[in-house]
């Protein structure tokens, strides 16, 4: 894999410098023992050296996490196997009519460079927000200055229209589009924004920063300026899925652990099965690349919050509280299917890879709240982001879910699918295999 972190080391502490207070493994008897025995000053000095401990070393992983900075370049792109960030700012673009070869190349060859810049930390060219001439529009916005790379990432796809719309083809690769590229189809329940969904180009910027994110995209799209047009976006804030073994399951809005059977960054056999596009996929330009799917998903917040526990855990299939499933265990442990306790139209049990020939995706969804509606509720839900080795895993699993009894809670607003190619190496550009 060539996601790794430049700062790695930094991921996880070593044990010896985590602090070990007195007084962290003690019940209530033995603070009162402690209390009236004469241990009152030494467990106040224990205490409050393991507080200041634990406050410097989370300060000092704090500030590690922020310098971690992920390489643009690599036999992939960043931002599908490395470990999903908290924030997130999705961007679909048009390419604006009457744009010719050459503007598409020349975007795709500026965005590159400014990419491999800004996830290193840097502005987006040498002289920056500050160092250019002051007569003229600065090379970067500058609301980054300052700042460290918090793991940004940015992740580039390819939408069908870009390939042929009304304009024909526009840039003389028709013939290159991947047969797997094409809009999902209609499914049971969509709601779907046309204003929310689709664009000829995404970008996914991923950060540990809010600030960072919207940097990235902000650039972008200004470095856009005249060659495409922003068609829409979507904040994301709390990830819903992990991507590698030493993160924690996160939940979603609906307050259930998200994504616990995901594939992970270190299964490399699931990852070539399942996500990254083979030497003997067609055509030869996605190899090492994927295929994303992103849905905007409406959550009826209220009408969930009154929804009795024990009916959400069934509508689920899994315990609200460890994430078990309703069968029994903890949260890792694989469903039985056979026992009644799982609802034939669970959620788990409908989306479980054993119950669909053994499909899987790998996911990277965020929750989001944009404000609330004109009737006073949350307009919130699940931004799901998904990467398959073909679009046809997804639409599976989708069709699968359409007897979900989640779906009384749940509307499908936004949609896209996205060709990724695989990862660009220095002095070349993302997609460049498509214009060899």
């Amino acid at each position: 894999m060539n996601e790794s972190s430049k700062d790695a080391a930094v991921d996880s502490a070593p044990e010896s410098e985590a602090p070990a207070p007195p007084a962290a493994g003690l019940s209530r008897r033995g603070l009162l023992g402690l209390a009236f025995g004469g241990g009152v000053a030494s467990l106040a000095v224990g205490v409050g050296a393991g507080l200041s401990g634990g406050v410097a070393l989370g300060r000092a992983r704090a500030e590690a996490d922020a310098r971690r900075a992920y390489d643009f370049f690599g036999a992939h792109q960043a931002g599908i196997t490395t470990p999903v960030q908290e924030h997130l700012h999705f961007a679909s673009y048009d390419m604006m009519p009457r744009t010719d070869r050459e503007d598409l190349i020349t975007l795709l060859q500026d965005w590159t460079y400014a990419a491999s810049r800004m996830t290193q930390g840097l502005e987006v060219s040498a002289t920056g927000a500050v160092g250019g001439d002051a007569e003229v529009p600065p090379d970067d916005t500058g609301e980054a200055l300052g700042l460290p790379a918090s793991g940004l990432t940015i992740t580039f796809g390819f939408g069908p229209s870009l390939f042929e719309n009304e304009e024909g083809d526009r840039y003389g690769i028709a013939s290159l589009r991947p047969g797997p590229l094409e809009r999902l189809p209609a499914f049971l329940g969509d709601g779907l924004d046309p204003q929310a969904s689709h664009g000829d180009l995404c970008i996914q910027a991923c950060a540990d920063d809010p600030q960072v994110a919207v940097h990235a995209i902000r650039n972008l799209s200004r470095i856009a300026f005249g060659r495409a047009k922003l068609r829409w976006s979507q904040l994301g804030f709390g990830k819903t899925s992990r991507t590698t073994s030493a993160q924690a399951t996160p939940r979603n809005l609906f307050g259930f652990k998200d994504g616990t059977a995901n594939i992970l960054a270190d299964d490399a056999a699931a990852l070539d099965e399942h996500v990254w596009t083979g030497a003997s996929d067609r055509p030869e330009w996605m190899a090492g690349g994927s295929y994303l799917v992103a849905r905007k998903i409406a959550m009826r917040i209220e009408t969930w919050d009154r929804v009795r526990l024990s009916e959400q855990n069934t509508i689920v299939g899994r315990d609200k509280s460890e994430g078990a499933p309703l069968s029994g265990g903890d949260e890792f442990s694989a469903p039985d299917f056979s026992a009644a306790a799982i609802d034939p139209n669970a959620h788990v049990r409908l989306a479980h890879p054993e119950q669909n020939d053994g499909i899987r995706i790998l996911r990277r969804g965020f929750n989001y709240v944009d404000g609330n509606n004109a009737l006073g509720r949350l307009d919130a839900g699940l931004f799901f982001l998904s990467y398959q080795r073909d679009p046809a895993q997804f639409i599976a699993l989708q069709r699968r879910l359409s007897t979900d009894r989640m779906n009384e809670y749940i509307t499908h607003v936004g949609s896209g699918v996205w060709a990724v190619p695989g990862g660009s190496r220095p002095g070349s550009f993302v997609g460049a295999g498509l214009f060899d």
